[in-house]
Protein backbone atom coordinates (compact mmCIF):
# COMPACT_ATOMS: atom_id res chain seq x y z
CA UNK A 1 0.00 0.00 0.00
CA UNK A 2 1.46 3.28 -0.87
CA UNK A 3 1.61 6.35 1.97
CA UNK A 4 -1.42 7.74 0.42
CA UNK A 5 -3.55 4.88 1.13
CA UNK A 6 -1.82 3.98 4.03
CA UNK A 7 -2.76 7.67 5.49
CA UNK A 8 -6.27 7.62 3.98
CA UNK A 9 -6.64 4.16 5.58
CA UNK A 10 -5.71 5.77 8.86
CA UNK A 11 -8.01 8.84 8.83
CA UNK A 12 -11.21 6.92 7.19
CA UNK A 13 -10.72 4.51 10.38
CA UNK A 14 -10.12 7.11 12.90
CA UNK A 15 -12.50 9.59 11.60
CA UNK A 16 -15.51 6.95 11.76
CA UNK A 17 -14.18 5.83 15.37
CA UNK A 18 -14.16 9.48 16.33
CA UNK A 19 -18.08 10.13 14.68
CA UNK A 20 -19.11 7.66 17.00
CA UNK A 21 -17.35 8.24 19.93
CA UNK A 22 -18.42 12.19 19.88
CA UNK A 23 -22.15 11.12 19.09
CA UNK A 24 -22.16 8.50 22.03
CA UNK A 25 -20.72 10.93 24.80
CA UNK A 26 -22.75 13.94 23.38
CA UNK A 27 -25.37 11.65 24.14
CA UNK A 28 -24.61 10.48 27.55
CA UNK A 29 -24.00 14.30 28.63
CA UNK A 30 -26.43 16.74 27.20
CA UNK A 31 -29.22 14.45 27.48
CA UNK A 32 -30.23 12.46 29.93
CA UNK A 33 -32.14 10.24 27.84
CA UNK A 34 -32.10 6.11 28.15
CA UNK A 35 -30.58 5.73 24.29
CA UNK A 36 -28.17 3.90 22.47
CA UNK A 37 -26.63 5.29 19.38
CA UNK A 38 -29.02 3.04 16.86
CA UNK A 39 -32.04 3.63 18.71
CA UNK A 40 -31.46 7.54 18.77
CA UNK A 41 -31.10 6.92 14.98
CA UNK A 42 -34.61 4.59 15.14
CA UNK A 43 -36.44 7.62 16.97
CA UNK A 44 -34.53 10.13 13.98
CA UNK A 45 -36.14 7.60 11.43
CA UNK A 46 -39.32 7.54 12.89
CA UNK A 47 -39.46 11.67 13.52
CA UNK A 48 -38.90 12.04 9.53
CA UNK A 49 -42.20 10.77 9.11
CA UNK A 50 -43.61 13.89 11.49
CA UNK A 51 -47.31 13.02 12.86
CA UNK A 52 -48.05 10.61 10.09
CA UNK A 53 -45.71 8.26 10.95
CA UNK A 54 -43.54 5.96 9.62
CA UNK A 55 -44.27 1.40 9.05
CA UNK A 56 -41.86 -0.99 10.22
CA UNK A 57 -41.06 -2.03 7.05
CA UNK A 58 -40.43 1.42 5.81
CA UNK A 59 -38.00 2.01 9.17
CA UNK A 60 -36.23 -0.81 8.11
CA UNK A 61 -35.73 -0.28 4.29
CA UNK A 62 -34.46 3.28 5.45
CA UNK A 63 -31.94 1.95 7.89
CA UNK A 64 -31.33 -1.28 6.24
CA UNK A 65 -31.62 -3.25 8.72
CA UNK A 66 -33.84 -6.46 9.02
CA UNK A 67 -37.37 -6.13 9.84
CA UNK A 68 -37.54 -8.68 13.21
CA UNK A 69 -34.46 -6.42 14.03
CA UNK A 70 -36.84 -2.80 13.82
CA UNK A 71 -39.86 -5.07 15.59
CA UNK A 72 -37.64 -5.40 18.28
CA UNK A 73 -36.18 -2.06 19.45
CA UNK A 74 -39.09 -0.32 18.37
CA UNK A 75 -40.80 -2.40 21.15
CA UNK A 76 -38.05 -1.26 23.47
CA UNK A 77 -38.81 1.95 22.20
CA UNK A 78 -41.77 1.56 22.96
CA UNK A 79 -41.52 0.18 26.83
CA UNK A 80 -39.27 3.40 27.70
CA UNK A 81 -41.90 5.71 25.90
CA UNK A 82 -40.14 7.68 22.74
CA UNK A 83 -42.69 6.36 20.32
CA UNK A 84 -46.23 4.54 20.03
CA UNK A 85 -48.15 2.38 17.56
CA UNK A 86 -51.06 3.66 16.25
CA UNK A 87 -53.38 1.94 13.54
CA UNK A 88 -53.36 3.76 10.16
CA UNK A 89 -56.47 5.85 9.61
CA UNK A 90 -56.97 5.04 6.14
CA UNK A 91 -55.48 1.51 5.92
CA UNK A 92 -56.46 -0.72 9.01
CA UNK A 93 -54.32 -3.10 8.95
CA UNK A 94 -51.43 -1.10 8.33
CA UNK A 95 -49.75 -0.32 12.14
CA UNK A 96 -47.52 2.80 12.10
CA UNK A 97 -45.32 4.27 14.49
CA UNK A 98 -44.74 7.84 16.19
CA UNK A 99 -42.94 9.70 18.10
CA UNK A 100 -43.78 10.58 21.79
CA UNK A 101 -43.30 14.05 23.23
CA UNK A 102 -40.17 12.07 25.38
CA UNK A 103 -39.19 11.00 21.69
CA UNK A 104 -39.75 14.31 19.79
CA UNK A 105 -37.22 15.59 22.39
CA UNK A 106 -34.28 13.27 21.91
CA UNK A 107 -35.07 14.01 18.20
CA UNK A 108 -35.04 17.57 18.64
CA UNK A 109 -31.74 17.25 21.03
CA UNK A 110 -29.88 14.88 18.57
CA UNK A 111 -30.81 17.53 15.33
CA UNK A 112 -29.06 20.29 17.35
CA UNK A 113 -26.04 18.13 18.41
CA UNK A 114 -25.61 17.35 14.60
CA UNK A 115 -26.13 21.51 13.55
CA UNK A 116 -23.72 22.41 16.61
CA UNK A 117 -21.13 19.56 15.01
CA UNK A 118 -21.34 20.71 11.35
CA UNK A 119 -21.25 24.41 12.28
CA UNK A 120 -18.41 23.84 14.45
CA UNK A 121 -16.24 22.15 11.52
CA UNK A 122 -17.84 24.41 9.45
CA UNK A 123 -15.58 27.46 10.66
CA UNK A 124 -12.45 25.77 11.19
CA UNK A 125 -12.43 25.73 6.76
CA UNK A 126 -12.31 28.19 4.69
CA UNK A 127 -14.45 28.14 1.53
CA UNK A 128 -11.87 26.41 -0.98
CA UNK A 129 -11.69 23.89 1.72
CA UNK A 130 -15.44 23.94 2.52
CA UNK A 131 -16.12 23.01 -0.85
CA UNK A 132 -13.64 20.36 -1.50
CA UNK A 133 -14.26 18.38 1.57
CA UNK A 134 -17.80 18.64 0.56
CA UNK A 135 -16.70 17.42 -3.24
CA UNK A 136 -14.49 14.41 -1.52
CA UNK A 137 -16.89 13.21 0.68
CA UNK A 138 -20.00 12.90 -2.09
CA UNK A 139 -17.43 11.18 -3.99
CA UNK A 140 -16.44 9.22 -0.67
CA UNK A 141 -19.84 8.20 0.25
CA UNK A 142 -20.98 7.29 -3.64
CA UNK A 143 -18.01 5.06 -3.69
CA UNK A 144 -19.35 3.15 -0.55
CA UNK A 145 -22.89 3.00 -1.72
CA UNK A 146 -21.84 1.89 -5.12
CA UNK A 147 -19.74 -1.15 -2.98
CA UNK A 148 -22.63 -1.98 -1.00
CA UNK A 149 -24.82 -2.12 -3.90
CA UNK A 150 -22.61 -4.95 -5.81
CA UNK A 151 -22.01 -6.53 -2.20
CA UNK A 152 -26.11 -7.17 -2.29
CA UNK A 153 -25.99 -8.06 -6.06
Amino acid sequence: MDAFCEHMNTVLVETFRSVLKVEEKALQQTSKLDLSISELHLVEAVGKCGTEGHTISGIAKELDITLPSVTVAINKLMKKGFVEKCRCRSDGRSVRVTLTKLGQKAQAAHAYFHRRLVRSVAKELTSEEKSAMIKGMIKLNDFFKQKLNEMED
